[in-house]
């Protein structure tokens, strides 16, 4: 049974914070890399972890209606937190007048957080739903909110599937910095990469169903998808991603 504490800290807490200090490490090397370390992007950083904080918290009034209950003891959601950062990173830089775009400085640092503090959730959370598949994996029945941890069933690893995704998003992303030119379009890729993959991966795991076989997640995911789809088309038409699908440009 894996322990609930690590040096003293429990697990989840643990691991979500490597993973911010990961990201943040990640951060200031792609600043130094673009030559954009300036005050202005650690502004957007201060944004970002604020309005991550609260979009975690937040999220849970999903679940139920008690601001309060929600507040204190809701559920942290990862798809949460991402949208709190996002807004937050917007209404940092609103408020100091800066213009440039910075997705592109967080979309590595992100992918390679998010793949640390996945960790934490695979060894304290349900893994996912019930599968013959030879890689399932069996918890402990003392795992809350996990009828096939009590009843002894293999499940899905879904929280590896998505540390295996983000490392992947990560090396990729480093791999197409230098080929995407286009200000903001890698991260754009990275987010819709990442919302195709959180719709599909909900399928594994153990999140209640609400409505037509569909989690919160993916009714959450859903007008998001849409709205990814039409920048990606809108990105491909200006040729921004010409050089990494090796598309010959038209003279």
């Amino acid at each position: 049974m894996v322990p609930h504490l690590v040096f003293g800290v429990p697990t989840h807490g643990f691991f979500v914070a490597l993973g911010v200090a990961v990201a943040a490490v990640v951060f200031v090397l792609e600043c130094r890399r673009r030559d954009a370390l300036r005050e202005e992007s650690l502004v957007a950083v201060t944004g970002a972890l604020v309005g991550g904080a609260i979009g975690m918290r937040l999220s849970s009034l999903a679940e139920t209606l008690d601001p309060y209950e929600s507040w204190m003891f809701g559920a942290r959601s990862v798809l949460g937190g991402l949208l709190g950062a996002y807004l937050g990173v917007l209404v940092a830089k609103r408020i100091i007048g800066y213009r440039e775009r910075t997705g592109d400085l967080f979309a590595p640092a992100v992918a390679l957080g998010m793949a640390v503090g996945r960790i934490g959730c695979h060894l304290t959370e349900a893994p996912g739903r019930p599968t013959e598949l030879p890689w399932g994996v069996h918890a402990p029945g003392t795992v809350p909110s996990c009828p096939g941890c009590a009843s002894g069933s293999a499940m899905h690893p879904s929280f590896v599937y998505e540390i295996v995704f983000q490392l992947a998003a990560f090396l990729w992303l480093r791999w197409a910095r230098d080929r995407i030119t286009a200000p903001g379009e890698l991260f754009t890729l990275y987010v819709s990469a990442y919302a195709v993959f959180r719709f599909m991966v909900e399928f594994t795991r153990a999140n209640e169903t609400v409505w037509l076989d569909l989690t919160r997640p993916q009714w959450f995911l859903l007008p998001g998808l849409a709205l990814v789809a039409v920048r990606l088309g809108i990105g491909y038409r200006r040729g921004h991603y010409d050089e990494i699908l090796r598309r010959k440009v038209a003279l």
